[in-house]
């Protein structure tokens, strides 16, 4: 399947991006059945999930199955090497890493001759494990742009939650997946994530519903527009009295009576989110505030997508997609082409 995301010289300007394509930077394949480069950067999400890698999930994580016929759901593992072929395909000639992965929420179970073990006499072998949700992301470090002096490279990945999977059916019922293309700001692994790059309820009932989703959503993906929006952040700022006012509204919008916050654009993010955004103003090291209390759009979009690491796996999407949407708004209100009621 052709593509028009293409590598993006760092050096032209925001409104004059030049495409580059470099000759094959890697062989087709896939690390999945053989070595790729891993990522080297820090986790993308941190909450309370742990790192994994493919090959433990094809070897120890058994896959639960529909009761009414005991036929397997589509598994972490094959959504992952899915997601993977097609990156192979659709950036073909690109350096590709492996994928990283984070799971959370352990579902644990022993075989039925262990069913009379104590737990702390279980053999490793007496064991079963399965984790509820999966977050994955493939890095391709050869697509990239630069931002505010920070480089971005291209991602792609998704979320799979069994919890959000009727198990209490047959084979063929709707399963639910999140996809995402957008970028990873590489100072902070950060994601970048757009709304034409994310399918947030995504549900299929076989393999190669899910695959063909996957090339839709990475052919529907326009890369430029999305990078000529973050650099647009970089072109505005708030004062340090309009950040505090923002923060203040923001706290307050969880609270508003129904009527009043249909009437204002969402915000995802809770007091702990906002607090991480509060304390990273002063402290980060990457995007706090100017020396005279200023930080440009840029900075504040980056301070909400590091807080939104501690979000667990099933709204770490929503939330970043929604920061975007947030920082444009903000824009649009410094700009003067309409009113925000967190600036009022």
């Amino acid at each position: 399947m052709e593509t028009n995301l293409m590598r993006l010289s760092a050096d032209q300007p925001a409104n004059q991006l030049q495409i580059i394509r470099e000759p094959g930077l890697q062989a087709p394949g896939s690390s999945v059945s053989g070595p790729a480069q891993a990522s080297t950067s820090r986790a993308f999400i941190e909450a309370n999930t742990v790192e994994t890698s493919f090959s433990d999930i094809r070897q120890h994580h058994i896959i639960p199955v529909y009761v009414k016929d005991n036929e397997p759901l589509i598994s972490q593992g094959d959504f992952i090497q899915a997601t993977e072929e097609a990156v192979y395909d659709v950036f073909r000639g690109e350096q590709i890493l492996a994928p990283q992965i984070r799971v959370s929420h352990p579902i644990k179970g022993r075989i039925p001759e262990a069913r009379n073990k104590p737990a702390n006499q279980l053999e490793d072998w007496e064991r079963t494990i399965y984790y509820e949700r999966l977050m994955f992301c493939i890095e391709v470090p050869t697509i990239y742009d630069t931002v505010g002096g920070n480089q971005l490279t291209l991602v792609v990945g998704g979320v799979k939650a069994y919890n959000l999977d009727n198990l209490y059916n047959r084979k063929g019922a709707t399963e639910h997946f999140k996809l995402f293309v957008g970028f990873r700001n590489l100072v902070c692994t950060n994601l970048c994530v757009r709304t034409d790059g994310y399918l947030g309820d995504l549900r299929v009932g076989s393999l190669d519903q899910l695959r063909a989703a996957i090339y839709q959503l990475l052919g529907a993906y326009e890369q430029h527009r999305h990078l000529r929006q973050l650099q647009a952040l970089t072109e505005y700022a708030l004062t340090e009295q309009q950040f505090a006012q923002l923060i203040g509204r923001c706290r307050m919008y969880q609270h508003l009576p129904p009527a009043a916050k249909q009437q204002v654009p969402a915000l995802l993010y809770g007091d702990q989110q906002l607090g991480t955004v509060c304390r990273d103003y002063f402290r980060d090291e990457s995007f706090c505030r100017d020396d005279n209390g200023d930080i440009n759009l840029w900075r504040l979009y980056n301070l909400f997508t590091g807080a939104n690491k501690s979000t667990y796996i099933d709204q770490f999407l929503d939330r970043s997609v929604n920061a975007l949407d947030f920082a444009l708004q903000v824009q649009d209100a410094v700009e003067g082409r309409s009113t925000s009621w967190y600036l009022q």
